[in-house]
């Protein structure tokens, strides 16, 4: 009598982990943008190597390719200095995500119930990364919101751009809600007063809605390097 043949072996997982400098550097990114490490931080390619838990030459992988980014800056032989954000920094960003914003947000209405949708569940995200405390991951929802309008624009070239603030734009959330933790209260409701327009297809309400809000990141921002705290 012919026994049951054994049950095949499974293959080995192909599932690989990312490479050493791969791993270095989105450890060093994610701290630089939640303000783990802040502005004015001097990183050595030692202590890198210790937390990431690999050798000095992948962590100086990383670092050359955040130098390109812009987050930080080399220093032969020192380390890498983590970059604060720039008074010029926040300029260029708020006059572009205005100039992308608007025009998107106009584009975007009257909206389709998909979007509406997805703003109302993005919304709701947002309220609950609120109740959990988490900074980074509610700068995270905070730009999903803005995003979802931008790439209902129908423009690609826009949404490309856009997507290269990304960082920039969650390092300035975690500076401003940090610097004012009321800002994030205010953020939901002006969130609230934005998918109402678009959801009523007032374009020039929604229009107004998205000048006001974007407007702010550059007067609390500067308002905290002056140390007013408003």
């Amino acid at each position: 009598m012919r026994m049951p043949a054994a049950p095949p072996v499974p293959p080995p997982s192909t599932v690989k982990q990312p490479a050493a400098a791969e791993r270095v550097y989105t450890h060093i990114k994610k701290g630089v943008l939640d303000r783990h490490y802040e502005g004015g931080t001097l990183l050595t390619e030692g202590d890198l190597a210790d937390a990431v838990g690999v050798s000095r030459t992948p962590v100086r992988e990383a670092l050359l390719r955040l130098e390109v980014e812009g987050l930080i800056k080399l220093y032969p032989k020192k380390g890498a200095l983590v970059l604060a954000v720039s008074a010029q920094e926040i300029a260029d960003v708020v006059e572009t995500r205005l100039l992308v914003e608007e025009f998107a947000v106009r584009r975007a209405v009257p909206a389709s119930a998909a979007l509406v949708a997805r703003l109302e569940q993005l919304l709701e995200e947002q309220k609950q990364r609120a109740l959990e405390g988490d900074l980074a991951e509610v700068a995270v929802a905070d730009r999903c919101f803005h995003v979802e309008i931008v790439r209902n624009a129908g423009n690609q070239i826009l949404s490309r751009l856009y997507d290269q603030l990304r960082d920039r734009q969650l390092r300035m959330g975690v500076t401003i809600m940090e610097a004012h933790p009321d800002r994030i209260a205010k953020n939901l409701t002006e969130h609230a007063e934005m998918l109402e327009a678009i959801r009523s297809g007032d374009v020039e309400g929604a229009a107004r809605c998205v000048r006001r809000h974007v407007s702010r990141v550059k007067v609390l921002v500067r308002g905290e390097e002056r140390g007013e705290g408003r």
